[in-house]
């Protein structure tokens, strides 16, 4: 059997959730924005989803990320 005391964690993070949701608003408001020939919600949903790149790694060096000290360390 495997052991997991190495786990790099697998986006199991406040960063990563934050990024890959921000991502998807983004996203599903451009996809609508196309549907409904909006360029409005085109361009706010490629903003959103422009901005929810850097979003990870700003929050994981913030201290979100998989590497965040906890106290419940095993």
């Amino acid at each position: 059997m495997s052991s997991h005391d190495n786990e790099p964690g697998h986006g199991h993070s406040i960063a990563a959730w934050s990024a890959v949701i921000t991502a998807i608003v983004g996203v599903t408001i451009g996809t609508l924005g196309v549907v409904l020939e909006d360029s409005t919600l085109v361009v706010i949903g490629s903003v959103i989803t422009v901005v929810s790149i850097p979003l990870g790694p700003v929050l994981a060096k913030l201290g979100f990320g998989v590497d965040r000290v906890t106290s419940s360390k095993k």
